[in-house]
């Protein structure tokens, strides 16, 4: 099937999908899960054509917005799965647009291609860890505005719908450091196979993103620390979570977003 009708397909399910969610939240219909399904074939669809790209190029095309794509479908996968046993399908009302958003953005300006083969495994464990380590952490840091709103709306004693939708403060913290978790290990997974498998991890090019990787890891290692000895909840997770979550955002895409669609550089 033709790359852009499949990833068309994938646009207009994640639309359709946000605004079914949006539709079971004011309405508080928690029986009919159409929303989640059409997440899925959406995802699927994205897969596909992501598939199509990956096997175009003969490995994986790093230009902006694919690469921004490709980690959209993974925060969406990964949402979808937490969401088979945790409270966590309505970041989907974030996730499911941005998604959307991204891919068609992909499909509107191809860019020159940057690939990187997949024939070097170490190369590839460290793309893979890195993308996973960003979307987990990513949705912490959704996680983390939510939680954020949910706190201010119930001190005011006039909290929305939406916020009263949601699972218990509690929960939702203990969420919050669960994906931190599950992300910082990945991140972990991605330092690593960088310092082990790239021959100069602090090049000029890759500098930047190996100090702010870096620094964010310390960031996410603190907090989980300090949540386990000293009991950290509230705004002092909030605020680093997104904190944390900020430098990674720029380690990943702030050097590509300047040169590739500001300075035209590759």
């Amino acid at each position: 099937m033709n790359s852009i009708l499949v990833g068309i397909l994938s646009v207009l399910s994640y639309s359709i999908a946000s605004i079914l969610m949006i539709k079971e939240l004011i309405t508080r219909c928690e029986q009919h899960r159409n929303s989640i399904r059409l997440a899925w074939l959406a995802a699927i669809l994205h897969g596909v054509y992501i598939s199509q790209i990956f096997q175009r190029f003969n490995g994986f095309n790093f230009s902006f917005f694919n690469a921004a794509g490709l980690v959209a479908l993974f925060i969406v996968l990964l949402l979808l799965i937490a969401a088979l046993d945790k409270p966590v399908e309505k970041l989907g009302t974030a996730i499911f647009p941005l998604a959307a958003i991204l891919l068609g953005l992909d499909m509107i300006f191809p860019e020159k291609s940057h690939p990187i083969s997949t024939q070097n495994w170490e190369m590839t464990i460290h793309i893979l860890s890195s993308i996973t380590a960003f979307s987990l952490l990513n949705i912490a840091a959704l996680q983390a505005i939510l939680l954020a709103i949910q706190d201010q709306q119930l001190r005011s004693h006039h909290p929305k719908r939406l916020i009263t939708a949601l699972p218990p403060l509690q929960a939702m913290e203990t969420l919050l450091f669960q994906m931190i978790g599950a992300g910082l290990f990945f991140l972990t997974v991605s330092l690593f196979s960088g310092f082990f498998f790239i021959e100069d991890l602090f090049a000029q090019h890759l500098v930047h993103k190996t100090v702010l990787s870096i620094i964010a890891w310390i960031i996410f290692s603190s907090l989980l620390l300090g949540r386990m000895r000293y009991g950290w909840r509230g705004n002092t997770a909030i605020q680093w979570t997104l904190v944390g979550f900020v430098l990674l955002l720029l380690a990943y895409f702030g050097s590509k977003l300047v040169l590739e669609l500001i300075l035209k550089r590759t």
